[in-house]
Parts: structure tokens; C-alpha cells; sequence
């Protein structure tokens, strides 16, 4: 049987125009991220340098968080401290309703996302706003963010003049990105002028000053936070950096790694409330200790979610981030869902082809391919591989025990190849050939060359 991400990549690329139309638009990113990348000589000085300040954070991350908590409070700044996601959407609640607040609105937050935090809002009579072009598209349209940096990738102009048509009333067929966009600008600038509160995410915080950072390309979490005098910042406990000094080093990887840019239109710092505000942060763990406690996938936690990993993957650019039913999608989110939750996640770290282009790409050098790896061994010691992968393994590793019998069964394969016809193997029974080709059999096996050139020889 095959995996829930596999049944929904098929229905993805059953769309095959659609879906190619997702890869280039993807890999056009990635070859931005490339030129970028290439004009900075200091490039992999950066990543390495960027790697090491996250691995030393992590190896005291419990020391910069209090040192953060005190530095924030002493400039105004209410701190919150969330164990899950429960927790998390129980305070901003609490605090928004102690403000009598009914209308919010939020800059892209992938923590937010994680916690659901939209829906829970709104079963209480609050209006939430996503004020990220991509993610008011996404939010229309009844869906969730398929890629973390480009939330609504996969929807093309003339799906957004759709959506904007039925909710914001544009004229039917337009299809324009610019009438799209104006039309979008005037609808969310009634919502910002209305709001009681603005929410944001976190970029970075800084345990040093007690300030953090949002970076968005449309400065929506300027507008956001600066008309409300009330502010929650929703964070999860890994994007503490220790020094403003190295505030630097991210801000240069991490534009460059998600589209292509130098640097975010806005690199908004906040260092406490504004004059007569409130500035709460809700700090979030919701399984990151336990992640900080794994040796083998403690590296996935210095992410900074540029989605630079899901831009060169072949397999999230053909088969859509709906299809990974995870909040971070892609090969990060390959590891942190099974993290979160092995059984319902078991068949991500098996949604790789192991190419190892994440990891080349990735600006804060973690292994994603190797942990993937890892995962796929860890799945199995827990028992969660379905039996068409252990049946197969077992007998694949039966086989390979017995040298014989794997030369003997070379030659049969090769033999049937030849003879049989085509639609023994391309056939509506067999998952394997639908998106697959296999290369013409050769008349010899390796072994058999290498041993004829040995006598040659």
C-alpha cells in the first residue's frame, strides 16, 4: 500500500502540466539562490560560521533563553513560556480576550501555522487576518501554506483571480499580478486599520539585547504592529542567536538561500513595546526538547527556514508541499515531522531519493540527507515500515548473503527484461513503474565484465 504522501503526490502530478509548471517555477528559485550565492567569495565562511553559532546556541540554549527573558522584560516586553501548541494558543487567546480584542492581524508565522492558531482563534469570535500576500491567498482559499517562504507556489495567477473574484469581488477572468496585487493592498489595508492587535512571527531573537527580527519582503509586520498598541510575538525556543553581532552572518544566508536576494525588503527589529503598548512573546517548545536531546537530529533544530531544501528537492518540486500533510514540508520537514510524530510521519524520510542537494544547499549546513537516512533506520527499529518494505528487505537481504544466488538472479532478471513484454513491469499493478524508466539491460553484468578484463589483463 503506498504512503499518504505518495497517494497525494499522484493525485499532485496527475496534473502533469500543473506539476511541471511547480518544478520550474521552484528550480528558477534555486538557480537565483545559486547566483547569489556564487557573487559572495565568503560564502561557505558564512554557513560555517552560521552552523557553528547555532550549534553553540543549542549547547546552551536554556542559559541564552533566560538571558533573553531578562533583557526583554527590562525594556517593557511580557514574557509567556508554552510547553505544546495547546498551551501556546491558550495564552495569545487569554491575552487578546483581557484586551477585549476582535480583530488581529498576522505577518507569515510557519509557528502560528504549527499550532493551528487561525482555527482556534476564530472558534472563539475573533477575526485573524494572515497579511503575507501568499498566505491571504492561501487563507481564501481554505488551504494551508505549501512551502514556508512561498505559500502559495502552487497556484498559478489564474487561480488567484479566482479566488480574489469570489471574496474580493475583482472582475471575473482578471488574472493580471498587478490589478491582483492592487486589489489585495486596498483589501488588506482596511484590515490593517481595523485591527485591535497585530500578531508576528520571529526571524531572530537576540539573547543579548532582548530584540528580535522579522524579515518579510511586503512590510506587512510593520503595518501589522505599528497602528495596534498590542503585540504578540509567537516564537519557537530555537531561534534564539546569542549576540547581536551575529545577527549578521544570518541576515546575509538568509535572503539569498529563499529567493534569490540579497537581503528582505524588511528586516524589521522590535526592542520592546511601543509608547503606551503592550509586547508579549509566547516562547514555544511543542517537541523542540526533544529534538535538542536526540544526537542524531539535535542539527535540524538550526534551521532558519529559508525552504532553500524544498526549492533543489526533486521530489517536493514534483509532488507539491500539500502532499507531505505537514506544516514545514520538504526534506526539513521530512525530519521534524517523524520528530514530532514517528507514526504518523513514517513514510516522509522515505519521500527522498538521497541525492543530497538539501544538504548542499542548506545556509546553516545541516545534514538533512543523513539524518533522512537515519530516520529511515529508526522507522524500521520501531516497527512502523509497512510489510511491502520489510518483505522485500528480508528478502533482498537473504539474497545478498548468498553471492551465488544474487549472480544467478542477475541473469535471470536480465533475461526477462529482454523477452518478457513491456507491460510485465509498466502496468496499472505496479507503483514502482509509474513514474519510473528503466535503462536498457546490458548484454553483460558488471561482474562478468570485470572478470573478463581481469584475464584480458
Amino acid at each position: 500500500m503506498a504512503s499518504p504522501h505518495a497517494q497525494e503526490a499522484a493525485k499532485f502530478v496527475a496534473d502533469s502540466e500543473r506539476a511541471h509548471w511547480h518544478d520550474q517555477a521552484l528550480w528558477f528559485v534555486r538557480q537565483k539562490r545559486d547566483r547569489m550565492a556564487q557573487s559572495l567569495p565568503e560564502w561557505e565562511d558564512l554557513r560555517e560560521m552560521a552552523g557553528a553559532i547555532k550549534a553553540h546556541t543549542l549547547s546552551r540554549l536554556g542559559d541564552y533563553l533566560e538571558q533573553f527573558e531578562e533583557r526583554a522584560t527590562a525594556l517593557g516586553a511580557k514574557i509567556h513560556w508554552a510547553r505544546d501548541a495547546a498551551e501556546h494558543n491558550e495564552i495569545v487567546l487569554s491575552i487578546l480576550q483581557s484586551h477585549a480584542v476582535k480583530k488581529i492581524v498576522k505577518s507569515k508565522s510557519m509557528l502560528t501555522e504549527e499550532c493551528h492558531l487561525n482555527p482556534f482563534l476564530e472558534r472563539h469570535g475573533i477575526e485573524v487576518v494572515d497579511t503575507d500576500l501568499g498566505e491571504r491567498i492561501v487563507q481564501l482559499a481554505g488551504e494551508p501554506p505549501s512551502h514556508i517562504v512561498l505559500p502559495a507556489i502552487h497556484k498559478k495567477k489564474e487561480d488567484v483571480g479566482e479566488i480574489f473574484h469570489k471574496f474580493l469581488h475583482t472582475d471575473a477572468g482578471a488574472a493580471d499580478p498587478k490589478y491582483l496585487t492592487e486589489a489585495a493592498r486596498q483589501h488588506l489595508r482596511e484590515k490593517f486599520l481595523g485591527a485591535d492587535a497585530g500578531i508576528t512571527g520571529v526571524n531572530f531573537a537576540i539573547a543579548e539585547t532582548g530584540g528580535f527580527v522579522v524579515c518579510t519582503n511586503e512590510g506587512n509586520a510593520d503595518l501589522g504592529v505599528s497602528l495596534p498598541k498590542l503585540h504578540i510575538a509567537c516564537m519557537g525556543i530555537e531561534k534564539i542567536i546569542p549576540r547581536a553581532a551575529d545577527l549578521g552572518v544570518f541576515l546575509r544566508l538568509l535572503a539569498r538561500s529563499a529567493t534569490g536576494q540579497p537581503i528582505t525588503t524588511y528586516s524589521s527589529h522590535f526592542h520592546g513595546p511601543v509608547e503606551g503598548g503592550e509586547l508579549h512573546f509566547v516562547l514555544v517548545d511543542n517537541g523542540r526538547s526533544q529534538i535538542l536531546g536526540s544526537d542524531e537530529f539535535r542539527r535540524s533544530l538550526n534551521c532558519i527556514r529559508c525552504g532553500a531544501c524544498m526549492n533543489t528537492c526533486p521530489v517536493y518540486r514534483r509532488s507539491g508541499g500539500h502532499s507531505y500533510n505537514a506544516t514545514v514540508p520538504g526534506p526539513i520537514g521530512s525530519i521534524l515531522g517523524p520528530a514530532k510524530d514517528a507514526e504518523k510521519y513514517a513514510g516522509l524520510p522515505h519521500a527522498c531519493s538521497l541525492c543530497g542537494s538539501c544538504t548542499d544547499v542548506c545556509p546553516v549546513k545541516i545534514d538533512i540527507h543523513h539524518q533522512l537516512l537515519t530516520w529511515r533506520g529508526e522507522i524500521g527499529r520501531r516497527g512502523l515500515l509497512p510489510a511491502t518494505k520489510t518483505l522485500p528487505i528480508k528478502l533482498m537481504r537473504f539474497v545478498f548473503q548468498r553471492p551465488w544466488l544474487y549472480a544467478l538472479g542477475g541473469r535471470l532478471a536480465r533475461l526477462s527484461l529482454r523477452i518478457l513484454p513491456r507491460w510485465v513491469v509498466y502496468n496499472r499493478f505496479n507503483d514502482w513503474g509509474r513514474q519510473r524508466e528503466l535503462p536498457k539491460v546490458p548484454q553483460q553484468s558488471f561482474r562478468e565484465l570485470y572478470e573478463q578484463r581481469q584475464r584480458k589483463s
